[in-house]
C-alpha cells in the first residue's frame, strides 16, 4: 500500500466511498473510516498501520499544497 488510490480501494472492498469535494477533508474521513474498520477488527495491524501512515503522508502534501496556493494568491 503505497497511494491514496491504494487506501480508496480497501475502503472500497467494505464499501466506503469517501467523496466529499475537498481532497483535504476526503483524507480526514478516511482516517475515521480506516480506524474504525481497524477497531472493529476487520482489518490487521499491519494493513491499518501502513494504510494510516499513506493517508498521514497525503495529509500533509496536501496541507502544505494548499497553503503554497493559498500564499500565491
Amino acid at each position: 500500500m503505497k497511494t491514496l488510490y491504494d487506501v480508496q480501494q480497501l475502503l472500497k472492498q467494505f464499501g466506503i466511498f469517501v467523496y466529499m469535494g475537498n481532497r483535504l477533508y476526503e483524507i480526514e474521513v478516511m482516517k475515521l473510516e480506516l480506524s474504525q474498520l481497524h477497531q472493529m477488527g476487520l482489518l490487521d495491524q499491519e494493513t491499518y498501520i501502513k494504510a494510516a501512515m499513506v493517508l498521514r503522508r497525503e495529509h500533509r502534501l496536501e496541507s502544505d499544497y494548499q497553503k503554497k496556493v493559498g500564499d500565491e494568491k
